[in-house]
């Protein structure tokens, strides 16, 4: 590991460099008759690092056995020059030198000169950039050595490093400056409890989140004790602590507040992917009793839930009972209905449904049209699969892959793919390939050979400017070489 290594000055104008070996010792150097090799590595005072002169600061370069080059750089703490960068770095002292890593520093002086701000604000915009670059001494250098310049931390600085802090790891010191935060009189915003209560649940700190909470509500200045209940039934629900997500509800309703539609949808959505059906149903129940509408995002997990467990009739109910007519969540109730029947290919109540959905006012989307059609593919039913496409003509609905896939699907089923021309060239098959279609449709259905094979294909590839048509004729030349036989003689 290389180092950078500066003397303080001494009588001489020039500093004087010394580089040890295990074998023998060299002779010294001058820092103008051998510049640094890397510009990084190079300190400047006002002299371009490439000439010859007696004012430029010389460096040397100190091996370590089994490292590569080290970035950090010492400075002359006092006099002289070393003054000078000592204030262009603005670094701390440490063991009566200055230690400072090079690329700490250029972060430092491109925050300065874009922002030029050395406020609360401004220091707290370069802990943010700190701690996405997973640098959190760096920032607890940089707090230290504004302190000693008479820069005092406000509630944003220390908000961001407390949060630097729990994003990578250093709880502990995330709780010393949680506690000095919360004792004091500064009022945290309701961003930063999130941040750091997600932090704490990624790493299975469970009992720091309580405690924030505790300590957020036993305060009588925050407005907002009510949406940290919230959030920490969020933090639980999401790594799956369905026991403490329940013991925080309940603590929510013992201190009189009001459970919210976040709060429920949350309840039920954690419960449909982390619990089973039974306790899936019964947290749906405690919400319809609160009087509470379940939501879109709600909707989708117990629906996943439902079609996991190969629960089509069930489904089926739970969709009718929160109300095919809402109109909130567009398509979603009816998509799902069909769904149901589609995966038990029970094709006249398939038909019904889409007819009593075109009657209530609601337009079918791609979602709607592909249900029917992969459907009708699997069941080789060409007469309904034509029609339905037509019928998408008609109402203006782009079809996607998964369109193409059940018209490949279904005449290769056959062995018709001598009249695959046919049906495709009423489509836009010179089109650029999209995928449009609600992932639950897969989860019920799954996916024909022609849409798997084709997806592969435009994931591991980098070629630019596929259409339908080459996807089908690569594809058509892939069954081709399938079902040939060849004998070896």
């Amino acid at each position: 590991m290389t180092t950078v290594v500066a003397a303080p000055s001494s009588s001489s104008p020039s500093l004087s460099f010394s580089h040890s070996t295990s074998s023998s010792r060299r002779s010294t150097f001058a820092c103008c008759q051998r510049p640094p090799r890397s510009r990084k590595q190079s300190l400047r005072s006002g002299a371009s690092p490439r000439g010859n002169s007696d004012e430029s600061e010389g460096v040397s370069h100190k091996g370590y056995p089994g490292r590569g080059k080290d970035e950090r750089v010492y400075l002359p703490p006092d006099g002289g020059r070393g003054e000078a960068v000592f204030k262009l770095a603005g670094v701390q002292k440490k063991d009566k030198g200055l230690v400072y890593d090079l690329k700490e520093h250029e972060m430092v002086q491109n925050w300065r000169k874009k922002e030029k701000r050395t406020d609360d604000e401004g220091v707290a915009a370069l802990i943010q950039a700190l701690n996405q670059d997973k640098m959190p001494e760096v920032a607890l250098k940089l707090l230290i050595d504004l302190k000693s310049k008479g820069f005092v931390p406000g509630c944003a600085t220390l908000s961001a490093l407390v949060l630097c802090y729990a994003n990578n790891g250093l709880f502990q010191q995330a709780k010393a400056l949680w506690s000095e935060i919360i004792n004091s009189s500064f009022l945290p915003s309701i961003e930063v409890v999130s941040g750091l209560m997600d932090a704490y649940a990624m790493m299975g700190q469970f009992d720091e989140i309580s405690t924030i909470v505790h300590e957020i509500a036993s305060r009588q200045d925050f407005g907002f004790s009510c949406e940290v209940y919230s959030l920490a039934v969020s933090c639980f629900g999401k790594v799956g602590q369905l026991e403490l997500m329940e013991d925080m509800v309940k603590e929510m309703v013992l201190r009189g507040f009001k459970v919210d539609s976040m709060t429920g949808n949350a309840f039920v959505k954690y419960y449909s992917l982390f619990g089973s059906i039974e306790e899936m149903e019964a947290a749906y129940g405690r919400m319809k009793k609160s009087r509470i509408l379940i939501e879109k995002e709600a909707i989708r997990a117990m629906a996943s839930a439902y079609i996991s467990g190969r629960k089509f009739y069930k489904l089926g109910e739970f969709l009718r009972d929160v109300g095919l007519g809402r109109r909130n969540v567009g398509n979603l109730l009816w998509n799902l209905l069909l769904l149901s029947y589609a995966a038990n290919f029970k094709m006249k109540s398939l038909q019904r449904e889409f007819i009593s959905m075109v009657g209530a006012g609601f337009s079918p989307d791609l979602t709607t049209f592909n249900i029917r059609s992969l459907a009708y593919s699997r069941m080789c039913m060409f007469w309904d699969l034509h029609l339905s496409i037509e019928h998408m003509k008609h109402e203006g609905v782009i079809p996607d892959l998964v369109t193409y896939g059940c018209l490949v699907d279904a005449y290769l089923e056959r062995r018709l793919g001598r009249n695959l021309s046919f049906a495709l060239e009423k489509m836009n098959a010179e089109s650029a390939p999209v995928m449009l279609t609600d992932p639950l449709v897969f989860e019920a259905i799954g996916k024909g050979d022609f849409q798997s094979s084709s997806e592969t294909l435009l994931e591991s590839t980098r070629q630019r400017g596929w259409t339908y048509s080459k996807l089908v004729s690569i594809y058509l030349r892939k069954q081709y070489r399938s079902n040939q036989i060849f004998w070896n003689y």
